[in-house]
């Protein structure tokens, strides 16, 4: 009898698309319906008779609710089998995996914001010997030789720390002055890997497939068409090449447009995720590294992808 159950609970494609989710991860109603995209009531219609059945548990953390999936024991292969065989036909599936994806990435930042927090004044103040720039320096070290693309280079201040380690880096600006400066000084420097080129971040100046990394720090959101730059991005990676974005989290001071030139107000999490995977990216990663503690408190945001080899 509880099999004909199960077999009817799971005729429903709401509900499969729910127990996919909960046997990956245990989630809010809240969260559901953000990966979803359904209504908290529908959510919860799908949910009760799946915990009158043994199928869903909950489990209270602080004032939320946690459901997951917990199959009768004995039952887990079928079960898995059965959900395996339905969700095969549900076209939404890739979606909620994306989704559940930039979900628990925003889990993570909390608790990362949480620890920023934590930390307090001790992880922001003077301590002898700290210094981020050293430490980026450190890291950089460690990385092999590569050929590294920075566009929108801005003076140079990235890419000259990159050409300290880099096979070569080419540094693409759209003003002749920017160039110019960066190109003095580089040669005032005596660095002989750092090559300046002015160019169009949606039509760079680069050969296809000629770059191991791409790197826009703060720069996308000078783009007039953000799509065509990671696109182009893209196009000049090598199979395996990745990209490495670093901009502003969505945010609503529209003052920047005429401060910094700014053509986006940032970009949402989907939103950057979407760029990535549109331009044909994988291994995306998206999370929030950085919030400031002036006002208007501008949040860092981080996008990587990898060109399929």
């Amino acid at each position: 009898m509880q099999f004909l159950q199960w077999l009817r609970l799971l005729g429903d494609s709401a509900r499969i698309r729910t127990l996919r989710l909960l046997a990956r991860e245990e989630l809010s109603v809240a969260e559901l319906q953000e990966i979803l995209g359904m209504g908290q009531s529908r959510i919860s219609m799908q949910l009760t008779p799946m915990r009158q059945a043994g199928l869903v548990d909950v489990r209270k953390s602080g004032q939320k609710s946690l459901y997951r999936f917990t199959p009768p024991p004995g039952a887990e292969a079928l079960l898995a089998e059965l959900l395996g065989r339905a969700a095969a036909d549900i076209p939404e599936t890739e979606r909620d995996d994306e989704a559940l994806a930039l979900v628990l990435a925003r889990r993570k930042d909390r608790l990362r914001a949480y620890f920023d927090e934590l930390a307090g004044k001790f992880g922001r103040s003077y301590v002898p010997g700290r210094s981020w720039k050293a430490l980026a320096e450190t890291l950089l070290r460690l990385l092999p030789p590569l050929v590294i693309a920075d566009l929108g280079a801005g003076e140079g201040t990235l890419a000259l720390m990159l050409a300290q380690t880099a096979e070569w880096v080419i540094a693409v600006d759209s003003s002749p002055k920017m160039v110019e400066y960066g190109r003095g000084v580089a040669a005032g420097n005596g660095i002989a890997n750092l090559e300046y080129r002015l160019g169009d971040m949606e039509a760079l100046p680069i050969d296809d497939s000629s770059v191991d990394l791409a790197v826009l720090h703060q720069s996308l959101h000078h783009a007039l068409h953000p799509e065509r730059a990671v696109a182009e991005a893209h196009r000049i990676l090598r199979l395996g090449g990745r990209i490495v974005i670093l901009d502003l989290l969505k945010h609503d001071v529209e003052a920047v447009r005429s401060l910094y030139g700014d053509e986006w107000l940032g970009f949402s999490r989907a939103g950057l995720s979407s760029l990535l995977r549109g331009a044909g990216f994988e291994a995306i990663e998206i999370a929030v590294l950085d919030r400031a503690e002036e006002s208007p408190r501008f949040e860092s945001l981080m996008g990587i992808g990898t060109r399929a080899a």
